[in-house]
């Protein structure tokens, strides 16, 4: 056996290259043939080839086109079919509503046209919204939302740890479940592991299932996640935002953090909009199936409230990123003023150009980021978007009360965007997010005056200053800038 290896080894020392060299082609070819965006198929292309071996294994991890996604998109088609059917019996109600958006706001109605045309949501007219900032607040007005549940209770989130609070609410359901509330809970397997084991293990009468879950054999689901936040009770109420339920929401917290944070509570005809999407992403995900009877689905209260709603929901599977191009009508549709908040900014070449032409056409553009992030690269890499925005006269500001975790938008005081989803790449591409589209200018009032006690929070970016960084900072945002396409 040592003569054998003794006489094969140097074969391999001298052309070991070969079959590497056959690898990388392949790779690299199968990669070319996609016809990807070419920004993300260069940055791939990179990775590969600088970081020998380690690049294969990223790109096997979280880069490959996989047949999951062809799942995914046809999933997407049959239940845009499914839309398109309501759509069509409803048309005469949709149009009529279209037409009340039109005089009320003028061109921002396009965007529930748009959603409609893409057959995504519908709008509705009769709502009540209450604007829920930070998990100190959402939490108390969910919690009394969840004791009080008659028949149903469902949630859908990223991130349920079992901390305080979210042992409190696995209290509430495990009691609700007892007392014959159906309660069924869609978690995403890589966010809520913790939960995820206890329901395992535990005897409850909550339903349950676990989103992609991620195995040794499964590793690429780890790219796909369920970035969604949603609460639906009795069919009544909802919520949905960007806090997840999680101990790191609830100010003060423990280890000093300050997080900012929004969310939305809603009462009304549109929260039967959100609990259809709850009940599509429930069966993909294998969920026993349930009817949306009158139990599920509940008449409004007369004289709810006059809020027009729809949602803006997009997955890896959808035809098209249906957040980013409604946002994208939004901007071009602003008169006066767009306000931004994200924790991650790492725009695609659309946004960033949307962006800079409503500010050179006059409308004041404000974008909020955090001054520290949670994540080092893609802080870095959000940083090296900034100059070109400053540049144009976007007013750039970096919260540094705490970390911003707040995904909003709010266009001329009037149209409201409140959900999961980051001015960023995999939140238009990869994950499945979720936005609530609001017209009403009393939430347009409140959600600018919690722009201006954030800014307070932080510090608006001169240009200036922002060139005068070291070069060493602007080096690293340059690097980390180069995953961008990536991240």
């Amino acid at each position: 056996m040592k003569e054998i290896v003794y006489q094969v080894w140097p074969f391999i020392q001298e052309w070991y290259w070969i079959p590497l060299f056959i690898l990388y082609l392949g790779l690299i070819s199968t990669i070319l043939i996609e016809n990807r965006n070419p920004t993300k198929t260069i940055a791939w292309v990179l990775v590969i080839v600088f970081l020998p071996f380690v690049g294969i294994a990223l790109y096997y991890l979280f880069g490959q086109k996989f047949k999951k996604e062809k799942k995914l998109k046809k999933s997407s088609q049959i239940q845009l079919k499914k839309n398109a059917a309501a759509i069509q019996r409803l048309a005469p109600k949709i149009n009529a509503s279209l037409n009340q958006l039109r005089e009320d706001i003028g061109d921002l109605s396009r965007v529930y046209a748009y959603l409609r045309n893409e057959q995504i949501c519908i709008p509705s007219l009769s709502n009540d919204v209450q604007l829920m900032l930070n998990g100190e607040q959402k939490f108390e007005y969910m919690l009394k939302a969840l004791e009080n549940a008659e028949h149903s209770i469902h949630l859908e989130y990223y991130i349920f740890d079992l901390d305080q609070i979210g042992k409190k609410v696995i209290s509430v359901l495990e009691q609700k479940a007892k007392e014959g509330v159906k309660v069924r809970l869609l978690i995403d397997a890589f966010g809520s592991s913790d939960v995820v084991k206890y329901l395992k293990k535990s005897a409850t009468n909550i339903e349950y299932e676990v989103f992609l879950p991620v195995t040794f054999t499964q590793l690429a689901n780890s790219n796909y996640r369920n970035h969604r936040k949603i609460c639906v009770v009795d069919g009544r109420t909802a919520f949905v935002g960007g806090i997840n339920i999680s101990d790191r929401y609830i100010n003060p917290y423990a280890d000093g953090m300050y997080w900012r944070d929004t969310a939305v509570r809603i009462e009304g005809e549109s929260v039967t909009l959100l609990q259809v999407h709850f009940w599509t992403l429930w069966n993909q995900a294998g969920g026993a199936d349930f009817a949306l009877d009158e139990r599920v689905i509940q008449p409004p209260k007369s004289d709810v409230g006059h809020a027009a709603v729809s949602f803006a929901v997009s997955d890896p599977g959808s035809d098209a990123p249906y957040n980013m191009e409604a946002l994208l009508i939004a901007i071009g549709s602003a008169k006066e003023s767009i306000q931004l908040c994200t924790p991650y900014y790492i725009p695609s070449e659309e946004l960033e150009t949307a962006l800079m032409m409503a500010a050179a056409s006059g409308v004041r553009v404000e974008l909020m980021v955090p001054a520290s992030g949670d994540s080092w690269i893609v802080q870095h890499a959000s940083f090296s978007f900034l100059k070109p925005l400053l540049q144009r006269g976007i007013h750039v500001y970096l919260y540094e009360k705490g970390f911003l975790h707040a995904k909003t938008v709010c266009i001329d005081g009037t149209l409201s965007f409140i959900g999961t989803v980051n001015l960023d790449i995999r939140s238009f591409y990869i994950n499945y997010e979720i936005a609530a589209v609001i017209a009403d200018r009393e939430m347009g009032k409140q959600m600018n005056a919690q722009y201006e006690k954030d800014k307070a929070g932080g510090r608006l970016l001169s240009l200036a200053d922002w060139a005068a960084r070291p070069r060493w900072k602007k080096g690293v945002d340059s690097i980390c800038r180069l995953l961008a396409p990536l991240l």
